[in-house]
């Protein structure tokens, strides 16, 4: 496989990790345990230290199985460079770790994952300034910004009611104002849209959700995609900055978010995702095709009071949808009728498992209100849309005809 040569996405991640030797011609980057390096030459381990060569220092910060699926992700996501977390939380909560100070200010859409929601009222309570808008029209995040705004931070598609964000006009806002755009992209992953099209600085991926799409590691990602100016950015320490301005952001994130932190990917967690990325294009057309059918089954049905799933005419956003995205992806919400109970629907599901994971192989279903958004309180889940009876989906691979016969069979009670 030549490096000169543009290949396809799938090609690309099937064959990155033989771009570089590999033992004994293993076609996989084998799991490295170790979490020393050593050197034979001391000076040597002294120029890794200071960044003057490329070397691994302690497993916190690097290890030969993380870095190939970094460099898989960078890959994916058109990137530059790419650092792995433990959880996909743990790349979010970098993110306000190493670059928020007292006194920021960011803006963050209001349709937002429960986790992430949390993690800002946190942010909040240590001096930093947070502002939600609906995301879904630019108007709305213009006017949320303020002098002191560091970062706008929004995801693809809304977990779990399905709004789209005005991506490309908020890019072009955050690019005429100098302020970094980080763009969650779990929702829809790297092969139906890179937010670099938009001008997202920093992108995210919760590597647990369809990149490793088996349901058997947890993972985070960000990715630096190139498209911001870190020069502009205050909240750079002087001694990153030795480094190009290019560098900068990745440098204070290495340092402060995975040294000092410690929200260290294991290298038998970055084995699995890698394995399971392989495939992430041929399960992503089949989820988002079976997700599909099963939203337009749904909406038929009378005993159904709504479905929101981007694919849908019905949809909001689905004209925005179209546009930007490649499939709709593979998550859907919809509500029953007054009078059918939410659990005892679930509970006729033969292959909807009642879980909490999202992008997986299989179909999991979740009770939004009284599970993931159960602490929030009844009062901002009313803000966000979410119904009592709000049945979150996250569609697998299985047969389409399996999972419609599934899914109606449980509405006839």
């Amino acid at each position: 496989m030549s490096e000169k040569k543009s290949y396809g996405f799938t090609t690309t991640i099937l064959h990155n990790d033989r771009q570089k030797p590999i033992e004994h011609g293993s076609l996989h980057k084998p799991i490295h345990t170790s979490v020393t390096f050593g050197y034979d030459d001391a000076r040597q381990l002294a120029s890794v230290f200071q960044g003057k060569e490329a070397g691994f220092r302690y497993g916190r910060q690097g290890n030969p199985t993380i870095s190939a699926l970094e460099d898989k992700i960078t890959k994916m996501e058109d990137g530059v460079s790419t650092l792995c977390f433990a959880t996909g939380m743990g790349a979010i909560g970098a993110v306000f770790q190493a670059l928020l100070r007292a006194g920021d200010h960011i803006v963050s859409s209001s349709f937002l994952f429960g986790n992430t929601n949390s993690l800002w009222q946190t942010a909040a309570g240590q001096g930093v300034e947070v502002a939600f808008a609906d995301a879904t029209d630019v108007a709305n995040v213009e006017a949320a910004l303020t002098p002191a705004t560091r970062l706008v931070f929004l995801e693809t598609i809304a977990n779990p009611r399905t709004q789209v964000a005005d991506l490309a006009r908020i890019g072009q806002l955050c690019k005429e104002r100098g302020i970094l755009f980080v763009v969650d992209n779990t929702m829809t992953s790297p092969y139906l849209f890179r937010p670099k099209t938009v001008g997202a600085g920093l992108v995210v991926n919760a590597l647990t959700k369809s990149i490793g799409g088996h349901g058997n590691a947890l993972g985070g990602s960000l990715t630096d995609t190139g498209a911001y100016d870190w020069s502009a950015f205050p909240n750079i320490a002087a001694n990153y900055k030795r480094n190009p301005p290019a560098q900068w952001g990745m440098a204070q994130l290495r340092a402060k978010a995975l040294r000092d932190f410690g929200a260290s990917l294991a290298p038998e967690a970055a084995h699995h995702i890698a394995v399971g990325a392989e495939t992430l294009a041929l399960r992503m057309e089949r989820a988002s095709s079976n997700a599909l059918a099963v939203t337009r089954m749904l909406e038929a049905d009378e005993r159904v009071v709504a479905v929101y799933y981007p694919g849908l005419a019905s949809h909001p956003q689905h004209a925005l949808a179209t546009d930007l995205f490649k499939a709709y992806g593979s998550l859907f919400s919809f509500e029953l009728k007054d009078g059918i109970d939410c659990f005892d629907y679930l509970n006729r599901l033969k292959l909807g498992i009642s879980a909490s994971n999202l992008g997986d192989t299989r179909t999991l279903v979740i009770p939004v209100s009284h599970t993931i958004f159960y602490e929030m309180g009844a009062e901002r889940r009313a803000s966000m849309g979410i119904a009592e009876s709000l049945i979150r989906v996250s569609v697998g691979i299985e047969d389409t005809a399996d999972l419609l016969d599934d899914f109606q069979s449980a509405l006839a009670g």
